[in-house]
């Protein structure tokens, strides 16, 4: 059986790997990423901090309970940012939104608010299938990963909340 501490050492590497997939993608392979990608990246990140922390904190059940659902709660941002992308991906072209700017330049000239919310919007270089693996996108898979992530932490979270609390 397998500890909290050591399960999450084990997610955040996995989530670490993920991280370090996506950048040999983009300066090896030279797939740039899309803004969509890169906000995919950054929930990963979040998730390795988290589990991160909760493997260096190893709290007693009441606290690993909290720790399982703000992970969760993370997930599910890259549940929607994943499936936001998967959608656009799936448009007819004719339906597809043009190209905008480019991330940096968005993110250099838009107030936080705005830059977040044209990036979610998508943008037509979201929707460019570049790569395939098994006959899926690389959001295709993500979106995959974030739910396998979703549906674990969920688990463990229910079965956290229902244990009686010592507070």
């Amino acid at each position: 059986m397998m500890t909290f501490r050591s399960s999450r050492f084990l997610l955040f590497f996995i989530c670490h790997e993920l991280i370090v997939a996506a950048l040999y993608f983009q300066y090896v392979d030279n797939l740039e990423p899309c803004p969509l990608c890169i906000f995919q990246r950054v929930v990963f990140a979040l998730m390795a901090l988290l589990f991160l922390l909760a493997a260096i904190h190893n709290p007693k059940p009441d606290g690993q309970k909290y720790y399982n659902l703000s992970t969760f709660l993370v997930t599910l941002i890259g549940v929607l940012i994943a499936g936001r992308h998967v959608w656009l991906q799936h448009l007819p072209k004719d339906q597809v939104p043009t190209c905008g700017p480019g991330f940096n330049y968005l993110l250099e000239t838009l107030p936080l608010g705005e830059f977040i919310n044209n990036v979610l919007r998508g943008s037509g270089e979201c929707a460019e299938v570049s790569w395939r693996m098994l006959g899926f996108t690389m959001p295709e898979l993500t979106l995959f990963i974030y739910v396998l992530f979703a549906v674990f932490l969920g688990r463990a979270s229910w079965l956290g909340f229902r244990r009686k609390s010592v507070w």
